[in-house]
């Protein structure tokens, strides 16, 4: 299709039950494509999901209908610079990340149908977005009447639905103003931001011009698991990530549940992206039950996609954990000391 129609401008797909996992990546090659509708696909299985609209620079208008996706996040959407409808609708329980929305610089409409969001602060930018952003009209449907203030969400547990606006304020409020305030700029959130935004900012910049003597840090490893006493603890995050050869995150339920180790896991996601370089390692301190990482995207595809560490229960194993943990975090040119 791609090979042969590059000249089109206008698309409808429907999949029929015998091609779920049909390749869709040479939608990629259409450039010309102006209207794009995907019916009934379930991007969960597709190999490449996160390329599929890459290059179609001139769409206007996208359109996924009862489709599935588990994550809708930037990759997809970074070529899409002149969509102006985005019309929703995903049959699945999701997650949608600010990311997705940073490309969209001339999205004008925004279409969610019958929305299924994870509780999880992942998603916890999206009301407060929603009602703030003056350029983008977001239009909520269901079947029944809904608002946003009676929006419900899927709850780690797999079974409870609490109010979405509600589990937002108990648990992701220092996280929504924090990426309100990297979104809209200085006038709209308390200034105290500023300070790790910077320390972010000149981290990636200090070690983009500092190829030539990589590797001279103050630490070998950040716990994400404990602060220092006596700073202010955004502050002590971000500098301490910068400061580290690596990031160990030390995940257990408590962990999952903090707000403070959730922004840490996602600066040092956000700094493994930039520097791509094995920075980051996670040590399960329990087991976790799967419909748990479900709601924790960044985790969950971590696990999938890098190595971790299991603590073993078995007092004998402790040894060989501690074997194996070294082996990953040693200084690259130093093996007798830590």
């Amino acid at each position: 299709m791609g090979k042969y129609f590059k000249s089109i401008e206008t698309l409808e797909y429907r999949s029929k039950l015998s091609a779920k996992s049909a390749d869709l990546t040479p939608l990629n090659q259409l450039i010309q494509l102006q209207k794009l509708t995907l019916i009934s696909v379930d991007l969960i299985k597709h190999p490449s999901a996160d390329i599929i609209f890459h290059n179609l620079t001139k769409l206007d208008v996208l359109k996924l209908l009862d489709c599935k996706i588990y994550s809708m996040e930037g990759s997809l959407t970074k070529d899409l610079k002149s969509l102006k409808i985005l019309d929703l609708q995903i049959v699945n329980t999701h997650n949608i990340l600010y990311s997705f929305m940073e490309s969209l610089s001339s999205l004008k409409y925004l279409v969610l149908n019958q929305l299924h969001l994870f509780c999880s602060c992942d998603n916890a930018w999206l009301i407060a977005w929603a009602k703030r952003n003056r350029q983008v009209e977001v239009i909520l449907r269901s079947i029944r009447h809904i608002m946003w203030d009676n929006l419900t969400c899927l709850s780690d547990n797999g079974i409870d639905t609490p109010n979405f606006v509600k589990y937002t304020e108990t648990n992701c409020t220092t996280e929504i103003d924090f990426i309100l305030f990297t979104v809209t700029g200085l006038g709209v959130l308390s200034g105290h931001y500023l300070l790790p935004l910077y320390h972010i900012t000149l981290g990636w910049l200090s070690e983009a011009m500092r190829s030539n003597t990589r590797g001279r840090y103050d630490y070998d490893t950040f716990v994400s698991y404990n602060f220092q006493l006596g700073k202010d603890i955004v502050e002590n995050i971000t500098d301490s990530l910068y400061r580290s050869r690596h990031t160990l995150c030390l995940v257990s339920r408590h962990y999952l549940r903090s707000n403070w180790c959730s922004l840490e896991m996602k600066l040092a996601t956000a700094r493994l992206q930039v520097e791509q370089r094995d920075i980051l390692l996670l040590v399960f301190l329990e087991k976790i039950p799967p419909h748990w990482l479900s709601a924790h995207h960044r985790l969950a595809r971590l696990v999938k996609t890098r190595t971790y560490l299991d603590w073993p229960q078995d007092p004998h194993q402790h040894q060989a954990f501690w074997d194996r943990l070294w082996e990953k975090l040693k200084p690259p040119t130093e093996s007798n000391f830590f």
